[in-house]
């Protein structure tokens, strides 16, 4: 039976600072134009004098509170843009505006949002609404010329401004629309270097890496040196996996900004990427000489030690943190991580405990659960899991997972079938809830079901790597189906080609068909990046096939001296090594 590899968990991320200077442009937050609708009903018409306005007008505006009190937005509406229209106060056009906003009126929206402009033209948040506006009805030279209104009111606040309406249209798949509106302006106004970064971080939220690429090279040209786009210059060689091109393109950045903070550490987290920890603590080393106060850098000291198994530097560094309030709970949480790798179970769990605050207290909660586990202390963590419920509500999907994943070390395959497929009826589209039923699916031989869960996968996501390399690997146990597995490890290939457990995947295949010495060297490329007992018992397998049994020897002792309970492992002793040939 094949069974799934999981991806390694990455110890390391880009650190939050990265998003201050231009964030992932593939996770932009969907979140409305920064313009607050309140209920009409909630929010009373200032007071007017009595004696300085139209009694007509007076007369429309009592009608109009009155009606927007009593849900009659089409009454209230009217009467604010008539008073408007006479009074010519920009303020009763916007309120007349966000009630045809609360009632999702487009008509009625487009409509008091001219009359809004037209009263108050360098009005941001009326131009916001109408590039919105024109946006979803795909017209494209409206929302330009709103563009250019935008940015001759606020040029430093323009960027921010697009941001927000990609989020709100992110989920209507319109990205492209802003895009397109960018594209007209900058012929407008060629020598506008934001135009070209914005539009590099929409190409980017598009998944056009090329593009983006491109673009922030033209915002460069207008604007040498800017250092907010040679960050993101970098940013994108990261996401495409050019490590190299990352690090050269930085170290450059860093020769014209030597004191740029936010440089260096974007620097050192790819040197992280890189699996350079020691150029990285050097980076880190230099933020602290010069701050010694900066407790991030610090933070993530503690953590490049933590990785290298430097466990008293890493202990040391988060005990000093555990005074700083920004950051004692990620110390105690990381403090508990050092003593669960210590195989100290009883300790992990006191510090564990301690994190009641922060960014942490979940994952400390989920971590107290899988180390149990680990343990074989089935009945506690169990007990401690009913307690994660309890307390966190929302994480419903992810404690199904852990759930399942307890389920799963007890060998009770179709209790973690049931429970992942019940969770399904509630979270259809979870795309974690759906790859992990396929990895249970495959144990209990449903192939059915692991092909069109991962397939469902990539219907919603077709460059989900994880799915792509899974879906291909599973369907290596069907010979007929290798040309199929083979479009899908080589697109999983493309998309990640430093991936240890793509290239093994790949690898397998190329074993498969009857490509021995090609298998070999990505195998080999493999297990360098990831001493994975799965690569091992592929790659020890291979080498018996081409008569190197020394190797294969030599392989597997070391492998299962270290580890001698693994499946994997023991199946090919099995195989190989004890008279046993499937």
């Amino acid at each position: 039976m094949v069974i799934f590899r999981v991806f390694s968990a990455i110890t390391f991320v880009l650190l939050s600072s990265c998003a201050d200077f231009a964030g992932k442009p593939d996770q932009l937050e969907a979140t409305d134009v920064s313009i607050k609708v309140v209920e009409p009903k909630e929010k009373s018409l200032q007071k007017v004098e009595k004696s300085s306005i139209d009694p007509d007008v007076l007369f429309m505006l009592m009608t109009a509170e009155l009606a927007g009190q009593r849900g009659q937005y089409d009454i209230a509406i009217e009467g604010y843009t008539e008073a408007a229209k006479r009074t010519h106060d920009p303020k009763l056009a916007e309120r007349a505006a966000m009630i045809a906003m609360y009632i999702k009126d487009g008509y009625k929206t487009n409509e008091t949002v001219a009359l809004w402009l037209s009263l108050d033209s360098k009005n941001l948040t009326a131009r916001k609404i109408a590039a919105l506006s024109a946006l979803k009805m795909g017209d494209k030279q409206g929302a330009a010329e709103h563009f250019n209104s935008m940015l001759a009111i606020d040029v430093v606040g323009f960027e921010a401004a697009l941001q927000e309406l990609a989020g709100a249209l992110q989920k209507d798949g319109k990205v492209g629309l802003i895009y397109d509106a960018l594209e007209a302006l900058a012929n407008q106004h060629p020598g506008q270097a934001e135009i070209y970064f914005m539009q590099s971080l929409l190409a980017m939220q598009m998944n056009d890496k090329g593009l983006a690429e491109r673009k922030v090279q033209q915002a460069l040209n207008v604007r040498s040196g800017w250092d907010k786009a040679l960050l993101f210059q970098a940013q994108i060689a990261v996401f495409s996996g050019d490590l190299a091109k990352a690090k050269s393109l930085l170290k450059e950045a860093i020769g014209k900004y030597p004191s740029n903070v936010k440089i260096s550490k974007m620097f050192a987290q790819v040197l992280i990427k890189d699996h350079d920890y020691e150029a990285a603590l050097d980076v880190y080393q230099g933020l602290i000489a010069n701050d010694p106060k900066d407790w991030e850098s610090q933070f993530a000291q503690g953590l490049i030690y933590y990785q290298l198994d430097k466990d008293e530097q890493a202990e040391s560094l988060f005990e000093s943190l555990m005074d700083k309030p920004e950051w004692k709970f990620q110390a105690i949480f990381y403090r508990g991580k050092l003593a669960e790798k210590q195989g100290d179970v009883k300790q992990a769990l006191v510090w564990f405990d301690k994190v009641t605050e922060g960014p942490l207290v979940f994952d400390a909660a989920v971590t107290g659960v899988s180390i149990l586990a680990k343990d074989k202390q089935y009945a506690e963590a169990d007990l401690r899991l009913s307690q994660a419920q309890s307390k966190f509500p929302k994480q419903k999907p992810q404690l199904i997972l852990v759930q399942a994943e307890l389920y799963n070390q007890q060998k009770q395959y179709d209790r973690a079938f049931n429970v992942l497929t019940d969770a399904l009826l509630d979270f259809p589209d979870q795309k974690e809830l759906l790859y992990t039923r396929a990895l249970i699916a495959e144990r209990i031989d449903k192939s059915a079901i692991v092909e069109a869960d991962l397939k469902k996968i990539l219907a919603m996501d077709s460059d989900n790597v994880e799915s792509l390399n899974a879906l291909g690997y599973t369907l290596l146990n069907q010979p007929s189906r290798y040309a199929d597995a083979e479009q899908y490890l080589q697109r999983a290939l493309k998309l990640e080609p430093n991936s240890a457990v793509v290239i093994d995947s790949y690898g397998w295949l190329q074993f498969k068909l009857g490509h021995a010495e090609k298998a070999l060297n990505y195998l080999q490329k493999a297990y360098e990046q990831q001493q994975e007992n799965e690569i091992a018992a592929h790659l020890i397998e291979v080498l018996s096939s081409m008569g190197k049994q020394g190797e294969a020897k030599e392989l597997f002792d070391k492998a299962i001296k270290a580890t001698p309970e693994d499946e994997y492992l023991l199946n090919i002793k099995r195989k190989l090594f004890s008279g046993a040939h499937q």
